[in-house]
């Protein structure tokens, strides 16, 4: 379906509003910065800024979504003869080898990593995030398998994937804080997914497995 003038005006309005937010924090910190600035720097009003981003938080985390349904989407989308965890694992490989940004593999992530750890509210918003990505890929575990409303392995193992992205990125973003290269972290992150792959066991790596055919 072809985006109308109107849906592109919005897209582009919300992007302009997200980018002077964004610089605007780098450049001063998120508790310095009030929505009132953003607007003015954007040059629309207040209101039209909690149009687009109802909270403050969400003018700087602006991709939540994408990251609360990040690892339903791996799982949806795995093959035939794969596991969940076999999705996850590899789609992260995927990325962590491509140095990728969307795993924190890019100069200037610890800059944005500073702003988020300088500000409280940003830090609880991103741990709200992490287990609202939990429950979605629970509830998207207990669908692919039909799996009963009372049966626990969906959370189980939707819990032991959790833990191995937030690792993950925890460990990315510690890393490129201490200013490395990317493609140095790159490696050392594949060596870390391997060694948490060895940590799960054969009931989470075998759970969910899409059937051949």
């Amino acid at each position: 379906m072809t985006e109308g003038l109107r849906e592109r005006k919005k897209r582009r309005t919300r992007q302009l509003i997200s980018d002077v937010a964004t610089g605007l924090f780098l450049e001063r910190g998120f508790d310095a910065v009030t929505v009132a600035e953003v607007a003015e720097a954007a040059e629309v009003a207040v209101n039209t800024v909690y149009n687009y981003f109802p909270a403050k938080e969400d003018l700087f985390l602006d991709r939540s979504a994408a990251l609360v349904e990040r690892l339903s989407r791996y799982v949806r989308g795995r093959d035939k003869g794969e596991s969940a965890a076999a999705a996850v694992l590899r789609e992260l490989r995927g990325e962590v080898e491509a140095v990728s940004p969307t795993v924190g593999l890019m100069a200037g992530y610890d800059r944005f990593l500073r702003v988020v750890h300088g500000a409280d509210a940003l830090k609880s918003r991103l741990w709200h995030l992490q287990q609202e990505q939990l429950v979605h890929l629970a509830t998207t575990l207990r669908e692919e398998t039909g799996a009963a409303a009372d049966d626990p392995l969906p959370t189980l193992v939707a819990g032991q994937l959790n833990w191995v992205h937030t690792a993950l990125a925890d460990a990315i973003g510690r890393e490129m804080t201490a200013g490395r290269a990317p493609a140095e972290v790159s490696r050392e992150a594949l060596v870390l997914l391997d060694e948490m792959e060895d940590l799960l066991g054969e009931k989470v790596l075998n759970y969910a497995v899409r059937p051949p055919a």
